[in-house]
């Protein structure tokens, strides 16, 4: 079997709560293709026609993030340490979105409770959540900027600049040895069942609309006092 088989046989729409009218054609495209499309109607979601922000429901939310695994998947053994932290802690806020119901009510509840950045709060593992997203956007422009740009320079200056001012000193280092690891550019593009001109346009798609959501999570934390230095 190979790789992008591996992926899309290990995507179960239906135990991730996709409804027929919320992903169009599931079952069809790439795995950059589904994540596009996802994060296009989260995009879409979050703003009304007048432009206001709404409340984004945690469900969704955790649906459209469980499919960046795949990618992480592809990166190999290098951004293993990122694809079991993201991992654990979607699955972690997906199940707790019955009780919750949105994004703003998960943080509002550690708010209250004072447990904003304890180890095992939702608040925290959204914050990772969030730079699993980021890091991701940061990696697809860096990998688009210029066609001599190596996976191993793309990614590491991705990491650089979103994760590793969060990590240990023995997480970072782990991480840099593992950046040798890495698919070629040619080899993640066969791994994602992308060409170049199909590759850039989802990577493009993915980080136009995956920002304003990014934003949108900042703002929860930032407009009730909470820094992002952590």
């Amino acid at each position: 079997m190979d790789i992008f088989s591996y992926f899309t046989s290990n995507i179960d729409t239906e135990k991730m709560g996709f409804d027929d009218d919320e992903f169009e054609d599931a079952e069809t495209g790439t795995a950059l293709s589904l994540i596009s499309d996802a994060f296009e109607e989260l995009s879409d979601l979050i703003k009304k026609d007048n432009g206001v922000s709404i409340e984004l429901r945690l469900k969704p939310f955790c649906d459209a993030c469980s499919l960046v695994s795949v990618l992480f998947g592809s990166l190999g053994i290098a951004f293993k340490f990122a694809e079991m932290e993201y991992t654990s802690k979607v699955r972690d806020l997906s199940e707790a979105a019955s009780l919750y119901g949105t994004l703003s009510k998960v943080i509002d509840y550690d708010v209250k409770s004072d447990t904003v950045q304890s180890a095992e709060s939702l608040t925290r593992k959204l914050r990772r959540v969030r730079q699993g997203l980021d890091l991701i956007r940061e990696l697809f422009q860096n990998f688009l900027s210029t066609d001599d740009y190596s996976l191993k320079e793309a990614a590491s200056e991705a990491y650089k600049q979103v994760c590793a001012p969060y990590h240990t000193w023995a997480v970072r280092t782990a991480v840099s040895a593992g950046m040798c690891a890495l698919p070629t550019r040619d080899q993640l593009l066969l791994n994602l069942n992308e060409s170049d001109e199909s590759a850039e346009s989802e990577m493009r798609r993915y980080i136009k609309a995956s920002l304003p959501i990014i934003n949108y999570i900042d703002n929860l934390y930032t407009s009730r006092g909470i820094t992002l230095d952590w």
